[in-house]
């Protein structure tokens, strides 16, 4: 005989103890996760599991209370829930609890069923839309707390708490960090930027100052086991990272060894090109890599005050070394460009012989000429162009390009207005 409602409401209310019974059962049966959570997180996924029933119970009695299910059903634990179990093991859940019911309300009537499958589509939703609001809040918060690393970096102002905001970011490189400043797009795709950087195996944080977009670039593997690899924390000797270096000569690989036996090691200025067009028109500027993320303000400085002068150099390249800027930064009153040119070109080439600074010295004064500087030196042009080769190796930078001879005379240049000894002494 057909029941009415009110029959398979009480009938319902009898059995939702044998229901939620069977559905705990069920759930350590089929599901493995919920047997391997703590007992305090099984017991509140059990809770939401009998909320769930007894919602259902509500519903069919009143089915305006509609609107009221995520509330009724997760409000019992919604913390325990969300840092339980994702949204796929709630979806299964769900299921395992539908399935119960209507395992045993088989040989009911057909509106009770199709109101279990309504209510389960029902509930489906809730609990998708309960996910969705927690990951569009910490999505905002993520956003303004990576703004907020951003800035701390580009200003320098380091406290207690940046390694432990960056970890909560979930940086994942461990290794060198660089830092790369261009304009923002009209339509900034800050999730291409990150899939692209995951690609190559480097973790990215992103600010937008302005008109300037910045990334902070982090390498998730250190070069050649490179001593100076450190943590988040920072605790580490920084005096070999404050100096630049130049660009490698072997295609942009900064080191043709593999990372993990297959994988060669990208320098900064290849990831640099491979995230080129998430930026605006104009240019780019690449700061020198430092050691560790708490150190990026170091590589940050370079690249803006770069930034600042790119517009200087007429066939600036896109991407470009800040420390190819390094004589228009000099000029425009960068400490740090002034410093990095005579501690890596004056002061080295002073202190290895006497003869290699004298020879760049003419070399770069006859107008980059082998022959006039043979006739002022009294040398062999063959010995001049041993000597410049002799400069390359200890400094890095070639004399005989026209960009790099212009580093190097700026650097003479800057290194002798500190240098006591008179010039005509030199040659």
């Amino acid at each position: 005989m057909p029941k009415t409602k009110a029959q398979t409401l009480a009938w319902l209310r009898t059995i939702s103890g044998e229901l939620s019974t069977a559905t705990i059962k069920r759930l350590d049966q089929t599901l493995p996760w919920y047997g391997d959570m703590p007992p305090g997180r099984r017991s509140a996924v059990g809770l939401v599991a009998q909320a769930g029933i007894k919602s259902f119970i509500q519903w069919y009695d009143d089915p305006t209370t509609t609107t009221w299910i995520a509330a009724d059903v997760f409000g019992s634990a919604p913390r325990e829930l969300l840092r339980s179990v994702s949204l796929q093991q709630t979806l299964q859940l769900i299921r395992v609890v539908v399935e119960v019911v209507e395992e045993r309300v088989a040989g009911a009537d057909a509106s009770l069923r199709e109101a279990i499958l309504l209510y389960s589509r029902e509930i489906a939703f809730a609990a998708a839309d309960v996910y969705a609001r927690a990951a569009e809040a910490r999505g905002l918060w993520d956003a303004r707390l990576e703004a907020l690393v951003v800035d701390s970096i580009l200003s320098g102002e380091y406290d207690d708490e940046l390694p432990s905001r960056i970890a909560a970011l979930g940086w994942h490189g461990h290794g060198e960090v660089s830092v790369l400043v261009g304009t923002t797009p009209r339509q900034l795709d800050v999730d291409q930027l990150r899939r692209t950087a995951r690609h190559l195996n480097a973790d990215l944080l992103i600010g937008v100052q302005g008109g300037r977009l910045v990334l902070v670039i982090g390498r998730a593997h250190p070069v050649n086991g490179n001593p100076l690899e450190q943590g988040v924390d920072g605790s580490t000797d920084v005096s070999a990272a404050t100096s630049p270096s130049p660009l490698p000569e072997n295609g942009g690989l900064l080191d043709d060894s593999p990372t993990n036996g297959t994988e060669p090691v990208l320098s900064f200025l290849d990831i640099a090109k491979q995230l080129e067009p998430g930026f605006g028109p104009g240019y780019l500027v690449l700061g020198h890599e430092v050691p560790s993320l708490v150190e990026a303000s170091r590589s940050a400085k370079a690249a803006l005050a770069g930034f600042a002068v790119a517009r200087a150099w007429r066939n600036a390249p896109r991407p470009m070394l800040a420390d190819d800027l390094l004589p228009e930064r000099a000029l425009a009153g960068d400490p740090l460009a002034r410093s990095t040119l005579v501690n890596r070109v004056y002061r080295p080439l002073q202190d290895q012989s006497p003869e290699l600074m004298t020879t760049l010295w003419c070399y770069l004064d006859n107008g980059r000429s082998l022959e006039a500087t043979a006739r002022e030196l009294f040398v062999h042009p063959n010995t001049v162009r041993y000597r410049l080769k002799r400069v390359t190796q200890v400094i890095g930078w070639d004399a005989t390009g026209a960009r790099e001879a212009l580093i190097l005379q700026s650097a003479l240049i800057l290194g002798s207005m500190n240098d006591h000894e008179p010039p005509g002494q030199r040659r």
